[in-house]
């Protein structure tokens, strides 16, 4: 048995795995692959799979959900675009890769963009608070969760500016309240389905009003809501994935029971770490994120041991990003607690052999 902390392509249920393998071979006729995306079969898959989204979420009236292509790095610009409004200016946090990413973008596309709050003074192992969020901006945009630094905001930000949020590697791990956000977006391959689709839930009042002079078809949020995310081919198979597997989130719970085991299995291997004197935490205290536990050794001459007992076990992309080194355990909602045990009892069994 494999135990997947891969951070991304994302683990997803086996049944998940099963089921859309069954509609690649036959979806009411044809395999799924080479479904027409207009024809009434898909057209109720892709509707089921929104209605699911704000089903999951609580996603108030006047919210429309999307699911487009071009993954989080096209939702920079897509979301800096239809927020841009007269001052053409935004404030944004900087918590690592992926929030640089977005300021940059910004950036390419005319905003002048405020980078209120950074913690790139500590290579981005925290979450800078107490900043003043800027007035007289267009927007406030913020990463809630930092895959490569394993950081997580643990709330959202106060502020009654229009705010955007990139939840990539965190939606559907716990509840968030919708209402608070303008624009938020996804990449479909943490928590929901496979590479290809990318989510936006988007407040209906925001559509149509962007100041910039660029603006091609399809970055134009509007367009896409009109056309109930059919203005070009949706990616078939990852819609159909998604809505099998916000079918199971559902059916297991939804996401107040997910955001439960995901504290639970946080929990379990953030304790070993903190009590077993051969490993210590990347990021300390509330930061810490409860997907991307990062995590180093005390002592890097036991590192090819370590390597070779976790790889013995089973266990699959642990090794951590090249930014922090080290180790990250990426715990998304479809990794099993059982599978987090096996990791901190091979922990403590290499701290046996080594105390």
């Amino acid at each position: 048995m494999k135990h997947n902390f891969g951070a991304g392509p994302c683990i997803l249920p086996q049944d998940v795995f099963q089921d859309a393998a069954k509609a690649v071979l036959d979806f009411n006729g044809l395999s799924l692959l080479e479904v027409s995306h207009r024809s009434s079969d898909f057209v109720a898959v892709m509707e089921e799979a929104q209605s699911l989204v704000k089903k999951a979420l609580n996603v108030p009236n006047g919210y429309s959900v999307l699911f487009l292509q071009g993954g989080a790095s096209l939702g920079f610009t897509i979301s800096a675009l239809n927020m841009m409004r007269n001052t053409k200016s935004a404030g944004y946090i900087n918590t690592g890769t992926w929030a640089k990413g977005a300021i940059n973008e910004a950036k390419a596309v005319g905003i002048d963009v405020n980078v209120f709050a950074s913690s790139e003074d500590q290579n981005f192992n925290y979450i800078p608070k107490n900043s003043i969020v800027p007035n007289g901006v267009d927007f406030i945009h913020y990463t809630s969760n930092n895959t490569i630094f394993g950081t997580q905001f643990q709330e959202i930000i106060n502020t009654d500016l229009p705010l955007v949020c990139d939840m990539s590697s965190d939606i559907f791990s716990k509840q968030v309240d919708v209402s608070k956000f303008d624009i938020i977006y996804a990449g479909a391959q943490k928590n929901l389905g496979p590479a290809g689709a990318t989510l936006f839930i988007v407040k209906d009042e925001i559509l149509g009003k962007s100041s910039s002079s660029f603006m091609p078809k399809y970055l134009n949020l509007k367009n896409h809501v009109d056309k109930g995310s059919m203005l070009n081919t949706p990616p078939v198979f990852s819609v159909y994935t998604s809505m099998l597997n916000l079918r199971h989130l559902i059916e297991n719970g939804g996401v107040t029971a997910a955001a439960s085991r995901n504290e639970a299995k946080a929990k379990a291997l953030y304790n070993e770490i903190d009590s077993n004197p051969l490993f210590k935490s990347a990021v300390q205290g509330i930061d810490r994120s409860k997907m991307n536990a990062t995590f180093l050794l005390t002592n890097d001459t036991l590192k090819d041991q370590f390597d070779t007992m976790w790889n013995e076990a089973g266990i699959i992309g642990l090794k951590g990003h090249r930014s922090v080194g080290g180790y990250r355990a990426s715990m998304y909602n479809a990794l099993t607690i059982e599978s987090v045990n096996v990791l901190t009892e091979i922990m403590k069994e290499f701290t046996r052999k080594n105390g």
